[in-house]
């Protein structure tokens, strides 16, 4: 059986910070894409970060880079989402997912047809 966990989320204070883990079970983390995605009410889901597996680079939404970090323990098989100086508007229920990614031409994981595999989600609410 193959799944993700997420946990670590919570309620925050603007500007404050939470780290975000995602484990994996049944399969080996390293050899897929991996990604965080996040949906508030009413909104689509979109992507958050991403670590591409064709080339390894980490991708990042305009609105949260310079403030969250993606990562990946392969000795654990997890992946985490650190976020700092968090804003009302990251309030939503984060999910990480993994996949197989996309060939296509400027492709970037941040776009959720290229994952097949998702965690349940953690939310996460920033409020003062």
């Amino acid at each position: 059986q193959v799944a993700l966990v997420e946990s670590g989320g919570g309620l925050v204070q603007p500007g404050g910070s939470l780290r975000l883990s995602c484990t994996a079970s049944g399969f080996n983390l390293d050899y897929y894409e991996i990604g965080w995605f996040r949906q508030a009410p009413g909104k689509e889901r979109e992507g958050v970060s991403c670590i591409s597996r064709f080339d390894d680079r980490s991708h990042y939404a305009d609105s949260v880079e310079g403030r969250f970090t993606i990562s990946r323990d392969n000795a654990k098989n997890t992946m985490y989402l650190q976020m700092n100086s968090l804003e009302p508007e990251d309030t939503a229920v984060y999910y990480c997912a993994t996949g197989g990614g996309s060939l296509v031409r400027d492709y970037i994981c941040l776009q959720t047809y290229g994952m097949d595999l998702w965690g349940k989600g953690t939310l996460v609410t920033v409020s003062s």
